[in-house]
């Protein structure tokens, strides 16, 4: 993706968490195929994660992250002989996701605190703005 660069604290925090919502619906993937069976390895569910990119904004000198692109991550899925499983391939074996659920849930906690933060960021601002504009009266 190509984005120009930020260019206000708005923006910043509101790209911040579009990244974070990718980050937390990629988890959410990976936890819900958790448990994944498939006959072949190819078949198999794999981890996937964003990959963030900072972008800057040499006006404003503010700087935000982008999801540049989802990628598959992590170990590949584990074979397992089960020749009774109805998925099971000639060799009578299976492959379970390769989804390591306890890094999910840690990573799920802290897109969850990252996400907060730039909510955090975003009142502050408007709290700011609007004692500003009171001054005024």
């Amino acid at each position: 993706m190509t984005m120009t660069g930020p260019r206000s604290i708005f923006d910043v925090a509101g790209r911040a968490m579009s990244a974070q919502l990718v980050r937390m619906n990629t988890t959410a993937s990976n936890l819900a195929n958790a448990g994944g069976v498939a006959g072949s390895e190819a078949g198999a569910y794999r981890s996937i994660k964003p990959v963030f990119r900072t972008s800057y904004d040499q006006a404003s000198g503010l700087a935000t992250v982008d999801v540049q692109q989802v990628v598959t991550a992590g170990p590949a899925p584990t074979r397992r002989h089960d020749p009774s499983h109805p998925l099971a391939n000639a060799d009578g074996d299976v492959f379970d996701a390769a989804v390591d659920e306890t890094r999910e849930l840690v990573d799920m906690m802290e897109t969850a605190r990252n996400y907060q933060n730039n909510v955090e960021v975003l009142q502050t601002a408007k709290s700011l703005i609007l004692d500003t504009l009171k001054l005024g009266r």
